[in-house]
């Protein structure tokens, strides 16, 4: 009964582990994606329906950057001059993304990544969960 116990102990710690993002799934983060909902650490949570804006991720040997685009209804899309450089580093199996900008720099830590989703959550605990975009197509 022992081991038993045991061994489910170890299970559990082993399912709760933090690092659920492989550094070899981190190309997975290029691409355009929205935010489809913020969770607050009081537990309160904001959804997006449709987004005005998206986000153009592009990151290549841990270095990458994060602009914001508005999708036209023609495909393409118009982008801000604004841009978000950020380096990846894995820190206690953890991996982080350092944002630099002009006038800020910042942490998010990389809680969940594959091929349609995402979720980092910064500093101050909030958590941003991100999908992957889909173009609205309109037939002609």
């Amino acid at each position: 009964m022992r081991r038993i116990l045991s061994f489910l102990l170890i299970l559990m710690l082993w399912a709760c582990n933090d690092s659920s993002v492989n550094q070899d799934d981190l190309h997975y983060l290029n691409g355009y994606w929205e935010i489809s909902e913020v969770e607050f650490p009081d537990g309160s949570i904001k959804e997006y329906g449709m987004n005005p804006s998206i986000d153009f991720i592009h990151l290549k040997d841990d270095k990458g950057y994060r602009k914001k685009m508005k999708p036209k209804y023609d495909g393409t899309y118009d982008t801000s001059k604004d841009v978000e450089g950020f380096t990846v580093s894995n820190v206690n199996e953890t991996i982080i993304l350092r944002y630099s900008t002009e006038l800020s720099e910042w942490e998010e830590k990389l809680a969940q990544l594959d091929s349609l989703t995402f979720s980092v959550t910064n500093e101050e605990g909030v958590t941003y969960k991100y999908k992957r975009f889909e173009p609205i197509k309109i037939p002609q």
